[in-house]
């Protein structure tokens, strides 16, 4: 798989949701704008040479089969599509679902079981007053998926839930809502400091 950048990856899914090609419109309609114009052209003309990108003869760009075949393509199993956006970026369940442009069930089903299997790491964060599910690939699903690109999708064995990293999960979200709660600061330390004791000793 060609590799891509957070940059490449906003100008590939503009174009993906302009139905394949955009123009400057789009572009200054887009976060891209906030780029500049000189950063903005270095990386359109990067993507034209890489071949994910072709200018068209009035001045828009469409994007290439070989673009699409990275995380767009038909052929590409919806687990393997998430572990090469998370090599790109860390997202939540509704990025994902917006990048990649697949049903949340079908996402969630193929999350969790890379998540059990140690593949990628959930970790609640607070974005805009918020506590969110955000994915991160972890090594291990770095070596899974590039060992795709020779051995193919097919050879890849999700094997017995792993727990530990599942638990983990559980405590620091237990921990975010307990920080956010009204009780008494000196309830809310107590409560944290068993959890983190908890947390420390299932990392042994």
């Amino acid at each position: 798989m060609r590799k891509l950048g957070t940059i490449d990856l906003e100008i590939l899914h503009l174009a993906i949701n302009e139905n394949g090609t955009f123009n400057e419109n789009n572009l200054e309609n887009s976060e891209l704008k906030r780029l500049g114009v000189g950063k903005l052209l270095d990386s359109l003309a990067t993507l034209k040479d890489r071949k994910m990108i072709s200018l068209n003869n009035d001045g828009s760009f469409s994007i290439t089969e070989l673009a699409k075949e990275i995380l767009w393509s038909k052929s590409i199993p919806t687990w393997a599509k998430i572990l090469r956006l998370l090599q790109i970026k860390s997202c939540s369940i509704g990025q994902i679902e917006n990048i990649l442009k697949i049903s949340r069930n079908e996402i969630e089903e193929d999350i969790e079981k890379l998540r059990k299997n140690q593949f990628v790491l959930m970790s609640p964060q607070r974005i805009e007053d918020k506590v969110i599910k955000v994915y991160e690939i972890l090594p291990e699903g770095v070596l899974e998926i590039d060992k795709t690109e020779t051995d193919g999708f097919d050879n890849t064995k999700f094997g017995e839930v792993k727990q530990d990293v599942e638990i983990l999960s559980i405590i620091e979200l237990a921990i975010k809502e307990i920080q956010d709660t009204q009780i008494e600061q000196s309830k809310k330390d107590s409560i944290i400091k068993k959890l983190s004791t908890l947390k420390e000793k299932l990392e042994i």
